[in-house]
């Protein structure tokens, strides 16, 4: 089976989706912006072919790349993996007859609006919302639904570019910082009081393979904008406790009615005091290392179970539920360049057994701003079997763990 793969070298988890593919016996080649040579031995190792392309969003760029492909030979499927590449992938991959995700589920994953209304037509409780072009649009809805509200971008990915306004001062600025009044499009959506947290899938042939549950500790728009925060999300193995029936149910309900085949999916969600929300959906594979916690968590290669998914159309591990996994992101007192860390050895004396990696940024390192995620700057991730001793865990790394800038 022939498998044409966008973008194999950045980020760099990317790779590990090229050699699953390769492991699992299928022919490879890669689209990707790098030059060859710089993709290093270890990735040229399992790649039958390269093109490169000036950008994979490109869908001009990206069809002509994959019809010199097929010029060479039979072409089974045309996978991407990050959220920015989807849709370019979909249109060539009708465009050139190539069988996977369509350009409609695609767009619906993708435009949150459209997602939402198409969803609300099909029974599934979502956030008020609506899209906006222009200044009277949102105050339209606004006026309508009341504070508080959130704007986005129509394709964000996360907390990206997101706002959230409580009166008409924080509107205003909201509305200038998506660029509304120079013809930004933009979603506005009713704000959802509750606990945020995320479903992710491995679906094969429609129906899901793998799941996991995955939660938030604070919520995404609060970590992303508070310094003092030192945010983590935790993947939880008890995925067969009653509370998460109603996730699953929600889960597959998406699923279904997006028309979601064979792909991995990543479903965002909040329970308050409405109830349980959905809040939107990506065809593709969480960011930030989340599969990497699965992986930790469930003691399966779920890179190797994508490509499985893809090539065989069958599941070939089982998670054993055997850990709950999480990640906590340590942020500097200021931005800047780093000059030291305290606690750093009491952690490691403490949780050594339990600590699956971490990524502590030399002295003289450069910081990053608050809002570049949890793999910015310090982070550490944890497995335990315990979900709640896992929590207090992490939450004692975020608290004693310090990283010193000036």
């Amino acid at each position: 089976m022939h498998v044409i793969f966008v973008e194999p070298a950045f980020p760099a988890n990317q790779r590990k989706f090229a050699h699953a593919l390769s492991q699992v016996g299928a022919q490879v080649t890669a689209i990707g912006e790098a030059p060859w040579e710089m993709l290093g031995d270890s990735l040229r190792g399992v790649l039958d072919g390269y093109e490169q392309v000036s950008s994979v969003v490109n869908t001009e760029a990206l069809g002509e790349a994959v019809r010199r492909v097929q010029a060479r030979g039979w072409v089974d499927r045309l996978e991407a993996t990050i959220e920015a590449h989807v849709m370019a992938a979909a249109e060539v991959r009708e465009a050139c007859g190539i069988p996977g995700t369509s350009v409609r589920t695609t767009f619906l994953c993708r435009d949150k609006p459209a997602m939402k209304e198409f969803l609300r037509g099909r029974g599934v409780s979502c956030a008020q919302s609506t899209g906006a072009e222009s200044r009277q649009e949102v105050e339209a809805f606004v006026a309508e639904v009341g504070y508080p509200v959130v704007l986005k971008p129509r394709d964000a990915a996360g907390a990206a570019g997101t706002f959230r306004a409580d009166d008409a001062a924080s509107l205003a600025a909201a509305i200038e910082e998506c660029g509304v009044d120079q013809g930004a499009s933009v979603a506005v959506e009713e704000f959802i009081e509750g606990h945020e947290a995320f479903y992710d899938t491995l679906t094969i042939k429609g129906q899901v393979a793998h799941e996991f549950i995955t939660h938030y500790y604070p919520n995404v728009l609060a970590a992303m904008r508070d310094r003092s925060v030192s945010p983590m999300f935790l993947t939880t193995n008890r995925l067969g406790a009653e509370s998460y029936h109603e996730v699953k149910q929600l889960g597959r309900k998406v699923i279904e009615a997006l028309g979601i085949h064979t792909a991995p999916t990543h479903m965002e969600w909040f329970y308050g005091p409405k109830g349980l929300k959905f809040s939107e959906i990506g065809c593709r594979p969480p960011g930030v290392g989340a599969w990497d916690l699965y992986c930790a968590a469930h003691e399966i290669d779920l890179y190797r179970e994508w490509a499985a998914a893809i090539i065989l159309g069958k599941p070939t591990q089982q998670c054993t539920g055997g850990y709950c996994a999480g990640i906590v992101n340590l942020r500097p007192n200021r931005d800047g360049e780093i000059v030291g860390y305290e606690g750093v050895d009491e952690m490691n004396g403490a949780f050594g057994e339990w600590i699956i990696d971490a990524h502590i940024p030399p002295v003289g390192s450069p910081t990053q701003p608050v809002e570049a995620g949890y793999m910015a700057n310090a982070w550490v991730r944890l497995r335990h079997p315990d979900y709640d001793e896992l929590r207090r865990m992490l939450d004692v790394v975020g608290r004693q763990v310090k990283v010193l800038a000036r």
